[in-house]
């Protein structure tokens, strides 16, 4: 027979499990956002230069539909990330079984963040640039 602590515990981590699970999941759909507006945003100048920027005042459309998606992912990512910080404060509380191990999860996210943020970045110095 397991001792009534021991299956608490154990119960725990699987909640922090799932919590990083659930990180991931949010990385995913964070970098599809990111990327499909980035790669949105290039796709549009491709054509422009294609066609010798006929298309201007649709392609500022496009290029701002764009940015609204990184900056969706951008925000998403960055409250995933806060969701998960306090989910693992409210599991620590009482959590005897601590082992000893850094969250990959929230390190990928911060990094996908991160990664937004410059893609953000190029986005808007293409869009001031031209």
């Amino acid at each position: 027979m397991v001792p009534p602590n021991l299956t608490n515990e154990l119960a725990k981590q699987r909640n922090r499990n799932a919590a990083d699970r659930t990180l991931m999941a949010w990385v995913r759909t964070c970098l599809s956002l990111i990327s499909f507006g980035f790669g949105l945003d290039k796709i549009i100048a491709a054509i422009d230069r294609r066609t010798a920027g006929a298309s201007g005042h649709a392609e500022l459309g496009v290029r701002l539909v764009a940015m609204a998606f990184v900056i969706t992912g951008i925000a998403a990512m960055a409250a995933a990330t806060v969701q998960h910080r306090h989910e693992l404060r409210r599991l620590r509380d009482d959590f005897v079984y601590v082992p000893d191990q850094r969250s990959i999860a929230r390190a990928t996210a911060v990094a996908i963040t991160g990664i937004g943020g410059f893609a953000l970045l190029l986005l808007i110095m293409g869009l001031v640039a031209r």
